[in-house]
This record gives structure tokens, C-alpha cells and sequence, in this order.
């Protein structure tokens, strides 16, 4: 999402969402490893925010709230997935005779990092969009897919930002027409947890699949949708970090909709029925708890305007 208010001094500016898992089913496991996952997402209208401009040379530069928790210099700045993005993306471009010049990217880093609210992955997503339009480039989608599931199977889904279903690795996509848009209120207790551990956790990685409602539903009935999905991955996280089930506690207790763990933790979201009440939530739970994460939102709308849709 480009957005008009930039940040200062760089000629375009993206937002990198947040990216909330509604729900997240582990169905199987490949020979490989990787899990085979079935996800419903949506996206907040909030995130980091990533700066683009053209520059003598490449630069790498780092604001915000959470910003000491990444490297920026030496040889581990270079795992950051923006730079892995700009990098990859040039390859590319340079492959099709496509000049990609250097570039000052500018990371404001205000989401907390290892999440479960998809940073990361967002930042990456960002990063490849606003590069090729920087560089006045473009590439089919499949191309583009294709680089985003090299960072990372939770970066071809941030491409799209928007209420969408995945399944495998994160390359089989369907965006989830006339999904609506909630108050939403996402809490991080500032505990990092390991998703490897977490998966590791699983005792049965064969559970059932996730069955989306026929026609489309209203508003309020999303919530009984939801409520007869899971997120697998949140019993083995709330036993390794205790502190999630204290999140959701509370979440509940501000009479939030619906409640849930987002991706592997430790954040946790709520769903409310106006932004008056989300707004109340936010204050209470600030209030009570002031070493918190405490992120007032929307989750975006369910877009039409695309072919692939659930």
C-alpha cells in the first residue's frame, strides 16, 4: 500500500501490514519437512513502513520503536529480508536487460519482531512492490511469486494484503471476496517465542482441514465462521510461553467478539463491533498492562478485483 504521508525525505513510501492469521490449520507434513498449512488471513490497515529513493550507492537504514531488536550493520544486516528482497528482485531485473539502480531503503520498524503478525515477511512484500515502482519496472506474477517464496512462505500472501486463504507452503492462494472489515485489536506481551520449537511442540500435525462457508455470510456471521476454526499452533505456544494465555484473557474481557492467537505467537487479536469499543479495549489493557504492545486497527476489506479467489 503506497501511501501519501511518507516518511520524510524519500520519494515513495509503502506500508507493510500486519498480517493476522484468522486461523491456521496444520494438515500435514512434506517428506522435506515443511508443514503443510491451511491459513485464513487478513491484514491490518497498520504496520511497518518501508522509504524508497534512488541513491549513489545501495543504503540500509533503520527506524522505530522495535528497530534495535534488527541488526544494521555487518554481515548480519544482510539477513534482513528487505535487503534479501531488493537483492533477489535485482537479479532478476538485471536477467531480463532491466536496470535496477542503487537505493536508500529506510525500514521504520514498528511492529514487534518474531510476532506472529508476519513483520518480517510484510517488510519483504513491501520491498519487492515498491522497488518496482522506484525502478519503473514490472514483471509477470508468476515471476514475482515465484521471488516472493524464496524469502519466505509467508511473503507471496503479503503480495496480495488482503482477506485471502492459504494452502501447502503459502503458494496456493485464494483471495476471500466481500471478507469485512472488524476494529480490531492486536497485543503482544513482548515475549518472543520460537515457531521451530512450536512446530516441533505439534503432537499431531495430521489435523482436519479448513472448511470454508458456502456464499458469503454476514458480517456477524464471520464470527461463527471463525469460531469453528482453530489455530493449531496456539496450545503449544500458550504452554511455552504462558504469558499468551494472559493476553487472551484479557482480550476476552474487554468483550471482544472474537479472540484468538495470530501465527505462532505471541500475539494475540481481538475482534470488536465498533471502533468506539476496540478504542476502550485499547485504553484498559494499556492501562493494566504498560510493558505490552497494545496496536488500535482495522483489518482491511475483502477486495474484488482479482481472478484467484476463494
Amino acid at each position: 500500500m503506497v501511501i501519501e504521508d511518507g516518511i520524510f525525505g524519500f520519494s515513495l513510501t509503502r506500508i507493510a501490514p500486519a498480517k493476522i492469521n484468522l486461523a491456521l490449520h496444520v494438515v500435514g507434513q512434506r517428506a522435506d519437512g515443511y508443514h503443510l498449512l491451511e491459513s485464513l488471513v487478513t491484514f491490518a490497515d497498520a504496520g511497518d513502513r518501508i522509504g524508497f529513493s534512488v541513491s549513489n550507492e545501495d543504503r540500509f537504514t533503520l527506524s522505530g520503536r522495535f528497530a534495535a531488536d534488527l541488526p544494521n550493520t555487518g554481515e548480519a544486516s544482510y539477513r534482513n529480508l528487505v535487503l534479501k528482497a531488493r537483492d533477489l528482485l535485482r537479479a532478476h531485473l538485471h536477467e531480463k536487460g532491466i536496470k535496477a539502480a542503487p537505493v536508500h531503503l529506510h525500514l521504520e520498524k514498528n511492529l514487534p519482531v518474531a510476532s506472529g503478525i508476519g513483520g518480517g515477511s510484510a517488510d519483504a512484500a513491501a520491498a519487492l512492490l515498491g522497488l518496482l515502482d522506484l525502478w519503473q519496472a514490472s514483471i509477470d506474477r508468476s515471476s514475482l511469486q515465484q521471488i516472493a517464496l524464496k524469502l519466505g512462505a509467508d511473503v507471496p500472501m503479503c503480495l496480495y494484503g488482503r482477506p485471502l486463504v492459504a494452502r501447502g507452503i503459502g503458494e496456493d492462494i485464494r483471495t476471500v471476496m466481500d471478507f469485512p472489515s472488524f476494529p480490531m485489536l492486536i497485543v503482544n506481551p513482548l515475549k518472543a517465542v520460537s515457531t521451530p520449537v512450536i512446530f516441533k511442540s505439534l503432537t499431531d500435525k495430521t489435523r482436519p482441514p479448513l472448511s470454508m462457508p458456502p456464499g458469503k455470510p454476514p458480517r456477524d456471521g464471520w464470527i461463527d465462521v471463525l469460531k469453528d476454526l482453530r489455530n493449531d499452533l496456539e496450545p503449544p505456544a500458550r504452554a511455552l510461553e504462558p504469558e499468551i494465555g494472559a493476553v487472551s484473557e484479557a482480550l476476552g474481557l474487554t468483550g471482544a467478539s472474537f479472540v484468538r492467537m495470530s501465527g505462532s505467537g505471541a500475539s494475540c487479536f481481538g475482534l470488536y463491533a465498533s471502533a468506539e469499543a476496540r478504542d476502550a479495549a485499547a485504553a484498559v489493557l494499556s492501562r493494566q498492562n504498560p510493558n505490552w504492545y497494545v496496536l488500535p486497527c482495522h483489518s482491511v476489506h475483502g477486495e474484488e478485483d482479482h481472478d484467484d479467489r476463494e
